[in-house]
């Protein structure tokens, strides 16, 4: 399955980079890179790791049980972008 863009959102709506992120996960930034761009497959103690450094543990719960991606892509796009409009 393809998480990255998923977890690109995660980061993203967590307001981190992905050297933030890397250092946060303890890994070279260029991982976080191929994870997120399906490039280098997805470890469940990364995903596990992904879901408290971003404080979504349910959605990473949720998109490992086999919830829909689009759907949970779709919900975080959301909110990112009404976030982003209630800020500025």
């Amino acid at each position: 399955m393809h998480y990255g863009s998923f977890l690109k959102k995660l980061r993203v709506l967590k307001g981190y980079s992905q050297e933030e992120m890397a250092e946060k996960m303890l890994m070279p930034r260029t991982t976080i890179s191929k994870i997120e761009n399906n490039k280098m497959e997805l470890k469940l103690s990364d995903a596990v790791r992904w879901g408290q450094v971003t404080n979504a543990p349910e959605a990473l719960a949720a998109m490992l049980c086999g919830v829909d991606i689009a759907s949970l892509t779709q919900i975080l796009t959301m909110l990112v972008g009404g976030f982003s409009r209630w800020i500025w």
